[in-house]
C-alpha cells in the first residue's frame, strides 16, 4: 500500500522548519504539500526542503483536499498537519494500522493515553459532543471524529462524495464559512459502516503562526451537517 502524506499549510513556516525535518523518507511514498497562499515563505521552504507543493486556487481547508487529489499517488491519504499538533512520529502506526484492513484510522486525541494541550475548555467540549452526536445518530464508536490526524483510503474521498460542493453547500451558505471534511468523512465512514479504527495519540500545542478555528462558526456549521446528514446522504 503506497501512503501520500498530504500536508495543508498556510503561514506555518515554523511548524514546517520545526516538524517535516522529522518525516522521515520512508514513511511516505509522495509528501505532498498543499499552500493556502501563504506570505510568510512556507511554500518556499517546502519546494526548496524538495516537497511536491501545490498552491490552491480557493480558499478554505476542504478546497486544499479537493484541489490535491488528483495529484494524490498513494493508495492511502494521511492528512498531517505540519503546525506542531500532529506528531510526525505516528506515521507508521498509522499505516501499520492500515494495513490491518482498516478503511480509516484516526489518532485519537481523546483516546485513553493521549491528550490535547491545543484544547481550552470550549474546544474539549465542542469536540467531544459533537463526536458524542456522532456515535449516537449513526452507531459509530468514535472517540475523536473531528480531528485531521488520520489516514483513509484515497478512493473514500470520491465514493463519499466528499469531492462535491453540494456535500457542503448549506451549512456554509447558512454560517458564511467554508468547513473541512474531517466530519463529514467520519460520518460517511460509519453510515457505510466501513472499517474505522483509532490510535492513541497526544496533541502538542501549536508552534508559531495563528489558529486558523472559527470556533463558533464551524461549531455551528458541524452540528448541522451531522445532523442534516440523518436525513440526507445514503
Amino acid at each position: 500500500m503506497k501512503t501520500t502524506l498530504l500536508v495543508p499549510t498556510l503561514n506555518e513556516i515554523a511548524g514546517m522548519r520545526a516538524v517535516m525535518p522529522r518525516v522521515q523518507p520512508g514513511w511516505a511514498d509522495q509528501i505532498l504539500v498543499v499552500d493556502g497562499g501563504s506570505r510568510d515563505g512556507t511554500a518556499e521552504y517546502a519546494r526548496e526542503a524538495g516537497y511536491q507543493t501545490l498552491v490552491q486556487q480557493r480558499k478554505g481547508m476542504r478546497y486544499a483536499y479537493i484541489e490535491a487529489m488528483p495529484y494524490v499517488t498513494g493508495d492511502s491519504v494521511i492528512t498531517f498537519s505540519p503546525d506542531g499538533n500532529c506528531i510526525p512520529e505516528l506515521i507508521p502506526l498509522l499505516q501499520e494500522e492500515m494495513r490491518n484492513g482498516h478503511d480509516m484510522v484516526i489518532v485519537s486525541r481523546y483516546a485513553s493515553g493521549a491528550g490535547s494541550e491545543d484544547d481550552d475548555l470550549l474546544t474539549a467540549f465542542g469536540n467531544r459532543a459533537l463526536t458524542w452526536l456522532i456515535n449516537g445518530l449513526y452507531g459509530a464508536r468514535y472517540t475523536d471524529a473531528l480531528g485531521i490526524y488520520r489516514a483513509w483510503r484515497t478512493e473514500l474521498f470520491a465514493a463519499l462524495d466528499l469531492d462535491k460542493d453540494k456535500s457542503y453547500r448549506r451549512e456554509e451558505r447558512l454560517f458564511r464559512t467554508t468547513v473541512g471534511v474531517e466530519p463529514l468523512l467520519s460520518i460517511r465512514a460509519a453510515k457505510r459502516k466501513l472499517s474505522c479504527g483509532e490510535i492513541p495519540g497526544a496533541e502538542p500545542k501549536r508552534i508559531g503562526g495563528h489558529r486558523k478555528l472559527q470556533m463558533f462558526r464551524w461549531g455551528a456549521a458541524y452540528l448541522y451537517e451531522i445532523v442534516r446528514e440523518r436525513f440526507t446522504w445514503k
